[in-house]
């Protein structure tokens, strides 16, 4: 448990989530004009989906490298704070940016910030939520977090209006929340030096009796986490087949993401709470909730499609905070910073790739994407089930705890 000087475990899992709402501030707000910006120095459409692309390859794949590097370096609050401080000073030079390879470079760089803090920040947060329960430790860190994906395009969406369209305050006005959010991890840094004081010592010592090696628990956890998300369509097609089919007005669109954010925040705290009590196997809901989505998001009446959406916030806050706590069930303390890395990874690019694989099928049949969905989802039903053995593991990390 922490010792004497460490604050409360709730109070750091509320003042990491803090950190990462006024972050979501920044580059929420940033990502929401990033193409309308590109745009106005001159870039295509085909270049803006390059440099974003490529921004997003950064956020995955380096993951595996400052995951690896996270475990060996224990260097948790550096790598953190240096990938903290590359995001929010990347965003307000944005527009400070003359030419358009120069925003691409920055663009990318906030990515790459993101890919350099995920693994420490997530081993930091699985620290302090053995002690309050990781279900719910996670599930708190990522509603905050979601306050600050809606908060940040709308003050972005303000700034546009009082600058009559100009992009560059905006990016510039972004300064304040990166301060903040230097500032208040920082704090953070300064009271709880070693997060690792939060867990009991058998699972702080780990290193002289755990293989190095990621156990197969992890990996048939990992198989089960890329299958569900690989047939798990993104918002951006639900956001077509509703403004091309005239589902919703488009401004009505905006609405719908936001209120899709906010059940992604209480799915969150609801299945944290479930998963602390009830243990691994609620995520049998995941591929379930997950077939059932397309179904209803692309009918052409708005009632089910709005509840398609809402559905999909739903199982994205639990892809983003439950999901994530299993992982610190199932991998020893001095592997975690690996294990969330190429676990990002895996299911990131599962989910990209699902991604086009639905988009390609839209174009050709709504009853393939249904039916390629739910098979995909019952692959990952099926690994789930026969993965009984993650499910011990992770049972007897809760009751270790």
């Amino acid at each position: 448990m922490p010792g004497p000087t460490a604050m409360n475990p709730w109070r750091f899992v509320v003042g990491f989530g803090v950190v990462s709402l006024l972050a979501d501030i920044v580059y929420e707000g940033a990502r929401a004009v990033t193409g309308p910006y590109l745009a106005s120095l001159g870039a295509s459409a085909v270049l803006v989906g390059v440099i974003t692309g490529a921004g997003e390859a950064f956020a995955l794949a380096g993951r595996l490298v400052s995951g690896a590097l996270t475990d060996r370096t224990r260097a948790y609050w550096p790598l953190a704070f240096g990938g903290y401080t590359l995001t929010v000073a990347s965003v307000p030079l944005l527009g400070l940016a003359t030419g358009l390879w120069s925003a691409g470079v920055l663009v990318i760089a906030e990515r790459a910030g993101k890919a350099a803090r995920s693994p420490a920040k997530d081993v930091l947060i699985s620290h302090a939520a053995a002690a309050v329960g990781r279900g719910r430790g996670f599930a708190v860190h990522e509603a905050l977090d979601q306050i600050g994906a809606l908060v940040g395009p709308l003050v972005v969406a303000g700034i546009l209006v009082l600058s009559a369209g100009d992009l560059r305050p905006a990016f510039y006005a972004l300064a304040i929340p990166g301060v903040a959010v230097l500032v208040a991890l920082a704090r953070l840094w300064a009271r709880v030096p070693n997060p690792a004081a939060y867990e009991p010592a058998v699972r702080t010592t780990e290193t002289a009796t755990v293989p190095t090696r990621l156990s197969s628990q992890f990996w048939t956890y990992l198989t089960f986490a890329a299958a569900t998300t690989a047939g798990f369509a993104g918002f951006g097609l639900l956001a077509f087949h509703l403004a091309t089919h005239q589902v919703v007005p488009v401004a009505v669109i905006p609405v719908v993401y936001a209120a899709a954010m906010a059940v992604d925040a209480i799915a969150a705290l609801l299945t944290g709470w479930c998963y602390d009590r009830l243990g691994v196997r609620i995520l049998i809901a995941v591929p379930v909730l997950t077939a059932l989505i397309p179904p209803l998001a692309f009918q052409d009446n708005a009632i089910p499609a709005v509840v398609g959406a809402l559905l999909w916030g739903a199982v994205l806050g639990v892809q983003e905070s439950t999901l994530r706590a299993t992982v610190a069930d199932l991998v020893p303390a001095h592997r975690r910073g690996a294990a969330y890395g190429v676990f990002a990874a895996g299911s990131g690019l599962a989910a990209f790739a699902g991604s086009a694989l639905l988009g390609l099928l839209y174009t050709r049949s709504l009853t393939a994407v249904v039916s390629v969905t739910a098979a995909i989802q019952l692959v990952a039903l099926l690994v789930f089930v026969g993965g009984g053995t993650f499910g011990a593991r992770v049972k007897r990390g809760a009751t270790a705890l």
